[in-house]
């Protein structure tokens, strides 16, 4: 089977800091858009590849300055989301998206058994595996987790404005989230968002398969893209995040 990607492409997965010991356990499952060499740009304008479609704006940028701030593992996957989101089971249909949005992903037409089975096998897998050892390793140590999912969103979908700045999902545990939105929502120049605009279901893969399986307490956080589409934003969300979370660890341990 020819390879999905080529020896000098990067590597699917990237790990910043994987033996830190802070409590905090970072994912960023869309934290970039680039496609691999043989899929060109999947039929798509480069114009295309720049909006949220492609990748999760500013994600990746902020879980980086919260990995540094806070001492904390962080695991980034490499490719875009319109080649395969890693944060779909295998079974859905945007697992490999034909539509993002309202725009028709030409190279994922007709894609092949043994092309999906490439795109799993090369990227999708060695991003969960990776992340599944450094939890194994740290249950080893006894080193407690909160596992946190970064990703963003775009203020306009299909025409309709989203009022919110942040959003704080949770499904089964509530507890760091719970926290979180109770400080949020002390502060009127913020409009945040509980379980908005998305909701953790059967469509996500990361928390679901990572933290909720293992009994972790853990939080999905969905940033509004123009709010950290610049370095600027980037570091301000991130350093209100950084506090976010140490807060609302210390008042969920205190509780």
């Amino acid at each position: 089977m020819t390879s999905l990607l080529a020896e000098h492409e990067p590597h699917p997965v990237a790990i910043e800091r994987g033996d830190a010991s802070s409590q905090f356990f970072f994912s960023c499952d869309h934290a970039s858009n680039r496609i691999p060499e043989s899929l060109g740009t999947l039929g798509l304008d480069s114009s295309e590849l720049e909006r949220h479609i492609a990748w999760d704006i500013g994600a990746a940028e902020v879980s980086r300055v919260l990995s540094r701030q806070l001492d904390a593992t962080l695991v980034l996957q490499n490719y875009s989301r319109l080649v395969i989101d890693c944060n779909r089971p295998h079974e859905n249909e945007q697992l490999i998206p034909l539509l993002s949005e309202a725009t028709d992903i030409p190279g994922n037409r007709n894609v092949t058994e043994q092309q999906r089975a490439s795109r799993i096998d090369e990227i999708f897998t060695p991003y969960h595996d990776a992340i599944t050892d450094l939890l194994e390793r740290r249950q080893s140590r006894a080193n407690p987790t909160v596992f946190v999912a970064i990703h963003s969103f775009t203020p306009n979908y299909r025409g309709t404005q989203r009022p919110w700045d942040i959003g704080i999902l949770s499904r089964t545990d509530q507890r760091i989230a719970e926290l979180m939105l109770e400080e949020l929502n002390a502060d009127d120049s913020i409009c945040a968002g509980d379980n908005e605009p998305y909701k953790i279901d059967q469509k996500d893969y990361g928390i679901p398969v990572h933290a909720e399986v293992r009994g972790l307490s853990h939080v999905l956080i969905e940033l509004r893209q123009d709010l950290v589409d610049s370095q600027s934003g980037q570091q301000a969300w991130a350093d209100r995040l950084g506090g976010l979370l140490t807060r609302a660890l210390r008042n969920s341990q205190s509780r």
